[in-house]
């Protein structure tokens, strides 16, 4: 299929070499979608293309068209306003554009490019349930996995679960002091939230060592270093790298209530990864890229047995990779895995889905990599994401002030519940179809209410808005779909099969084909832009386009059979389009509501 914008190039092109005698430089044919003010479908900038001509802007916009009138079938018509040569194109071509993407059950799938792209998201803590920012976090990495492969990329997605550190030890040490022995089943909680009670717990508990130091003369400042439970925490980070068996067992106990819970949540939200990897399982891979690193005299070790990596001629600081008592930081650890996922997979590119507070991390991981001589590091792109914020403010974690994933899935599906039996679109339904639908409801909104957003962008969430049915969010291109594929039921127990057969398109059917035809392109934008937001505005485009057709245009009531087939196969490559696109953001899409 000829894009438009393509063929109005290859047309001009052809037009300057005839009129002119001259072959043109492809960066002098600009062409781009004709402004909505203007009548016509692609509009060819003259400007550069007047030393070509030597005429005004006005004589050569009206001469290139006129000669593309008279030499290409499919233009009806052309405009001059100025130095731009607005084109319409005729019916015949919207019709055969039509007809070549119906043709296409993959439409929007571009050709396989022979690359291989890592993407990295979630990697949670386990000494704390996932909260609405990891909710954010893991549908960015989905949606941006399903977008490189819509592009023709091989994806690998993964996961670097942070199994090990001092917020872990934490998380322990509060359960040993506080817990009396409670396990998830006997609390009936789920695991990863019984732990991320007791790291809230850990917090309390520091907060009251710390006022008791302060009141018994010590500085604020010097108590929250001394506190005894800090250090103890501390203590048992060190005792954990060295293998203490106790400590190890009850990091596998608790680390095993975590993992459960999070592979619940992750069932929910439709999200799986082809690998796992684990900071206890490749940190000591960076500690010995640390002592290479020292042996080439990339780093240098203090006095205190620290560490550094000197950044200062970059323009950056100094950076720690091994704390004076041996243990590692979050750059040792992430040094170690990205070398072992290279080796394993040879990526193009690897991907990080990750915070913007987390800008100056990867920043340095580049660099670092690049002075211990791997050239695979200029293939990392930190993905950088504005933060999720509620109308009351920020989240956080310590303090038990985040919005639980857990909680926020219960509240769309009971706002999806209560929404649909407020609007009795339920008729006919079973319970257990009501429940599916309240589920693919729930998800849809909430993916994406956060995945229309541009991810650079810091977003207010809010779960009522999300779920309307109205306006731009998930429910209403749901209804969209559930409506087309109502019409195209009702359609096949008639006996009508939708075609494209040369009827004549309506104007309003010229423009929704012209939408269409750049669906290819726009997948190919977003992807090199990683952002899944263009894919969920497009969709919500095109659903509001159909919604102002089938209000204004007859499609089961047309007596003309081939116009009402042709509008069946529209409709029906409008659905095909809405599923492709949505799939993409990893929303599901109903057929009955």
């Amino acid at each position: 299929m000829t894009n438009p914008l393509d063929h109005i190039s290859d047309a001009a092109r052809r037009c300057v070499t005839a009129l002119y005698g001259v072959e043109p430089a492809a960066s002098l044919i600009q062409v781009q979608p004709t402004r909505k003010e203007f009548e016509g479908d692609v509009t060819l900038v003259v400007f550069p293309l007047l030393k070509t001509s030597r005429k005004a802007p006005e004589a050569t916009a009206n001469e290139i068209g006129t000669w593309l009138c008279a030499n290409d079938p499919q233009i009806a018509g052309f405009n001059v306003v100025k130095g731009f040569l607005n084109i319409k194109l005729s019916g015949s071509y919207w019709s055969s554009v039509l007809a070549e993407i119906a043709s296409k059950p993959d439409f929007g799938q571009l050709p396989a490019s022979g690359k291989t792209v890592m993407v990295e998201f979630s990697s949670p803590n386990t000494n704390k349930p996932l909260h609405l920012g990891h909710i954010r976090n893991n549908l960015l990495g989905w949606s941006v996995s399903q977008l490189l492969a819509a592009c023709g990329h091989k994806v690998i997605k993964v996961n670097l679960v942070n199994d090990r550190g001092i917020h872990i030890c934490k998380s322990m040490l509060a359960w040993l002091r506080c817990g009396n022995g409670v396990t998830p089943e006997s609390a009936g909680v789920k695991g990863d939230h019984l732990v991320g009670d007791y790291y809230v717990k850990f917090n309390d508990l520091l907060k009251a060592e710390v006022a008791e130091l302060v009141a018994g003369g010590m500085p604020q400042e010097e108590a929250e270093k001394n506190a005894p439970i800090l250090q103890e925490a501390q203590a048992m980070l060190v005792r954990w790298e060295q293998g203490d068996p106790e400590v190890r067992a009850l990091w596998e106990k608790m680390n095993g209530w975590v993992y459960k819970g999070f592979d619940e949540t992750y069932r929910r939200l439709g999200i799986s990864f082809d690998r796992i990897y684990y900071e206890s399982q490749t940190y000591k891979d960076g500690k010995a890229l640390v002592e290479e690193g020292l042996a080439k005299g990339v780093l240098y070790r203090r006095d205190d047995g620290s560490v550094w990596c000197d950044l200062t001629a970059d323009g950056l600081d100094e950076k720690l990779l091994l704390r004076r008592d041996g243990t590692s930081v979050y750059m040792t650890q992430d040094l170690g895995t990205a070398k072992q996922r290279y080796d394993e997979y040879g990526f193009d590119e690897i991907i990080y889905v990750v915070g913007n507070e987390q800008n100056y991390h990867f920043q340095v991981l580049k660099l670092i990599l690049g002075k211990l001589g791997f050239a695979w590091s200029d293939s990392i792109y930190h993905m950088s994401y504005g933060m999720v914020e509620l109308p009351e403010g920020k989240m956080k974690s310590r303090e038990g002030t985040v919005v639980d994933a857990d909680d926020l899935l219960d509240r769309m599906y009971a706002t999806a519940k209560d929404t649909s039996l407020e609007l009795g679109k339920l008729e006919g339904m079973s319970e257990q179809e009501q429940d599916e639908l309240f589920r693919m409801l729930s998800l849809g909104a909430l993916k994406y209410f956060i995945l229309k957003v541009d991810p650079r962008k810091t977003m207010l969430f809010d779960p009522k808005e999300s779920i309307d049915f109205n306006g731009n969010t998930g429910p209403f291109i749901q209804y969209t779909h559930a409506r087309i594929c109502s019409i195209l039921r009702k359609a096949a127990e008639a006996g009508y099969k939708p075609s494209v057969n040369g009827a004549a398109l309506l104007p309003k059917e010229e423009s929704i084909v012209h939408i269409l035809s750049g669906y290819p392109d726009k997948v190919r934008e977003a992807g090199l832009a990683h952002s899944p937001a263009l894919i969920a505005n497009f969709a919500y485009d095109l659903a509001k386009e159909f919604n102002q057709y089938y209000h204004d245009t007859q499609i089961l009531r047309e007596e003309d059979a081939s116009v009402r087939d042709q509008r069946l196969e529209l409709i029906s490559v409008i659905a095909r389009t809405l599923r492709h696109a949505m799939k993409i953001l990893g929303i599901e899409l109903p057929e009955r509501m």
